[in-house]
């Protein structure tokens, strides 16, 4: 219906229409009630009047109308999230899957892999599954039409049945030339088809915002636009099917894991984003040449685990919380006590058997998605993590091993005493018949916890005696060196001395022992109870599946708790059993962060290694502050030296000599006097005025030859990567297969401000830091003798 020209720039009236339902979907309603696409939204055609339409007159008509053309959809999802829902698109390449599965004659449900194969979307339902995680499931939605209100952001998608009928009106406007068109739908909503380029849509007063009182607010149209095409939306890049590299990434104490309060799989999701695009700009002709695909990063989130209800902690702590600051309580209950939880027997039992299981099922699932995957697998530690994982690969066992069944590095046999001798030699003949009657010998024995024994009815301190006996019955084959096998993954060796009655006893050696315990000066607490041999808590460590090629750990408090177990250093022959290599990267202002190097080389001061920028230089500031500093000694010890030369030199008689070239380096004085002594000798007096200009030419060029040597040196280091740095290659034990540990991020100028301020960032900030991400992509490309290039600036 037609407004009348009293009613010029009005708002257009819906036209009534009392046989339609009591109910109709409008855009904004669709999403809201998720009607399906077959609830058609009807509307009604009438041609609107040009008082209506004025203020649109200026808009540039196409003098030959273009013929009609199906509009392209693409599909997208949706993702809400404190309160806020936008829809994001697939790449093409899901997309095209996608139409293709949606546009086929299968009357069964389609289930298609999208997002590197990490969701499904079954396409008759319009929903999307996670795969390797539980994630509730999100809406999916073949976008033809999108709208945007002046306040909006983006444009958002119409629902599938009112965007057929957005499109079915545009085609009779477009095949009859006829525009100026209005559709009144059902709901009181109105489209208005001025041309191909302007389509707008009005809302009734009615759904407009109770708030809002002025006229010019309840009139506000929205922007209407057909195809993805027309519309200002970033779509992903699609990925490589084939993956190269599989990875494990465990998150630290807590749920959330950046400022933002994301979680693991969102933190995750960025760091995977990062290493593409690192891919795309470092790896661009290896990827070229099809030597370089993708790297499927996965997370392992085992909080959910520890406090779900199968353990029931959560409420036990709430029973004793006190009902004060209980946000504050709230953050420690479910974020800080995952550190006690850890060195709880009882709960640190569930962390590793939930890490360990939750990384298999990952790896099984992977394979059965992927069968034509034979890369390598990777495991990354945050915080946390990164001690849980390197406690789980410490106990992982050797292939022999697992075979034998037997702890990991046994290569001894047990005393050959039988257990009636061995009990008699204790005190304790009386449990014979006891661990008889389970036919328990000395092997089965050695096997034994304290709760096994426990069941049995052996009190506790004969429970202890057989305890530590076992373990200290455990024998290399070579038993006269003494070494005590502390099973499983790490050992002790014990070097075996005489006292002065004979007796043997056994002590820590730097040079024999793999991990040095300190004496404990406040207690004296007996090491040797637990497992491991140095405080960890007596649990059974599950095995992997795999054989991790590389452990890299963020923000690690590894040295922290090695240290307090009682451990002064490692020896530099210990390697994990299983993995060859180890990364500890770190933030300088990480304040949980540890280093490793010093407990395997203490005799050294060595520095971290910097981690070069992604752009392939030092960061400005602290190329600064390097030079600053280089130039200040070099000024203290150099330069000062040498004026005081020059000086001298032109006290006796003016000489270029006196003076070094700007190439050289040092002179010493005694050197300078010598050649001024020698060139004053043999010089005639023609040739002073000429030596004497030479040398205040020289004097004068000092500043310069200084600027030139300090400042544009660094500009042609500052291509170089850390690696070809000025420290030279140095062995630090087999942890990492001979190479640094060790390696620092490269703070941002404004953080190098106040590192108190960002301390806490700087302890989130690995998951979007693409140096992290570099480093990692070229640790494991270079093992498949890929090299990266770096991109030009």
């Amino acid at each position: 219906m037609s407004s009348s020209p009293g009613e010029e720039g009005r708002l257009p009236e819906a036209a009534p229409n009392h046989n339609t339902p009591d109910r109709f979907d409008s855009p904004a309603q669709t999403e809201a009630t998720g009607n399906t696409p077959g609830d058609r939204v009807s509307p009604v055609l009438d041609k609107a009047s040009p008082s209506s339409t004025t203020s649109f007159e200026i808009v540039d008509m196409e003098t030959v109308p273009a013929p009609y053309r199906e509009v392209q959809p693409h599909w997208f999802f949706c993702q809400r999230a404190n309160d806020n829902t936008s829809w994001l698109p697939f790449s093409r390449e899901d997309s095209d899957k996608l139409e293709r599965a949606c546009n086929s004659e299968d009357e069964g449900e389609v289930v298609v892999a999208v997002d590197g194969e990490r969701y499904d979307v079954h396409v008759k339902e319009r929903k999307r599954y996670a795969v390797y995680w539980e994630q509730g499931t999100t809406e999916v939605r073949r976008c033809t039409w999108f709208y945007k209100g002046d306040k909006d952001t983006r444009f958002m998608p119409y629902s599938e049945d009112f965007s057929q009928s957005l499109e079915e009106s545009y085609m009779i406007a477009v095949t009859l030339d006829e525009w100026k068109t209005k559709l009144d739908f059902p709901t009181g909503e109105t489209v208005i088809l001025h041309n191909p380029k302007l389509i707008m849509q009005y809302q009734p007063i009615g759904m407009q915002d109770e708030w809002m009182t002025s006229p010019s607010e309840q009139t506000q149209p929205r922007t209407v636009k057909r195809g993805v095409d027309n519309i200002s939306v970033e779509i992903p890049e699609g990925e490589p099917e084939k993956v190269d590299h599989l990875v494990f990434m465990v998150h630290g104490i807590g749920p959330a894991c950046d400022l933002r309060f994301r979680s693991i799989i969102q933190c995750v999701s960025d760091f995977r984003s990062a290493s593409l695009s690192l891919l795309a700009s470092h790896y661009k002709r290896a990827q070229q040449d099809g030597q370089v695909n993708r790297v499927e990063f996965l997370p392992v989130n085992w909080h959910s685990a520890l406090h779900g209800d199968a353990t029931g902690v959560d409420e036990d702590i709430q029973r004793i919380t006190l009902p004060s600051i209980s946000r504050l309580r709230h953050f420690t209950n479910d974020t800080l006590l995952d550190l006690f939880f850890y060195n709880s027997p009882t709960y640190c039992q569930t962390i590793v058997d939930t890490v360990a299981s939750e990384i298999n099922r990952l790896h099984t699932l992977f394979k059965q998605r992927h069968p034509e995957f034979s890369g390598a697998v990777s495991v990354v530690g945050h915080s946390l993590g990164s001690l849980i994982l390197f406690d789980l690969l410490t106990n992982q066992r050797t292939r022999s091993e697992a075979r034998e069944g037997v702890p990991s590095g046994e290569s001894c046999q047990l005393n050959c005493d039988t257990l009636e001798q061995t009990l008699t030699r204790l005190g304790l003949q009386q449990y014979l018949d006891t661990l008889q009657a389970e036919n328990l010998d000395l092997e089965s024995l050695s096997l034994c916890n304290d709760s096994d024994l426990k069941v049995l009815g052996i009190p506790l301190g004969p429970r202890k005696k057989i305890l530590k006996y076992a373990k200290r019955k455990w024998f290399p084959e070579d038993c006269k060196k003494g070494t005590v096998l502390l099973p499983p993954g790490m050992q002790c060796p014990l070097e075996v001395t005489n006292d002065q009655d004979g007796n043997q006893s056994s002590g820590v050696t730097p040079q024999q022992s793999q991990f040095h315990r300190a004496q404990s000066i406040t207690s004296a607490v007996d090491y040797e109870y637990f497992d491991m041999g140095i405080g960890q808590v007596s649990i059974e460590y599950p095995q992997l599946a795999f054989r991790p090629q590389t452990f890299f750990a963020f923000g690690s408090p590894i040295g922290m708790f090695l240290t307090v177990r009682g451990l002064k250093r490692i020896d530099p022959n210990y390697t994990f059993p299983t993995c060859k290599s180890f990364y500890n990267i770190y933030h300088p202002y990480d304040p949980v962060a540890y280093r490793i190097e010093p407990m395997i080389v203490s005799e050294v001061d060595l520095e971290p290694m910097l981690i070069p920028h992604h752009k392939g230089r030092k960061r400005m500031h602290l190329e600064l502050k390097d030079s600053l500093t280089r130039m200040s000694m070099d000024l203290k010890n150099n330069v000062l030296g040498s004026l005081r030369t020059a000086w001298q030199s032109f006290a006796r008689l003016p000489s270029a000599a006196a003076l070094p070239p700007v190439e050289e380096g040092e002179t010493t004085i005694e050197r300078n006097l010598e050649e001024t002594q020698a060139s004053a000798a043999v010089t005639a007096s023609s040739e002073s005025e000429e030596k004497s200009a030479d040398f205040w030419t020289k004097i004068l060029e000092w500043p310069r030859a200084l600027h030139m040597h300090y400042f544009q040196g660094v500009c042609e280091e500052s291509s170089m990567s850390a690696e070809q740095g000025e420290q030279p290659e140095i062995k630090v034990g087999r942890l990492n297969g001979g190479r640094r540990i060790d390696y620092v991020l490269q703070e941002k100028p404004i953080e190098s401000f106040n590192e108190y301020l960002f301390a806490i960032q700087s302890h989130l900030c690995y998951w979007e830091s693409e140096d992290t991400a570099l480093l990692l992509l070229k640790e494991i490309y270079d093992k498949q003798g890929v090299a990266f290039e770096q991109p030009q600036q």
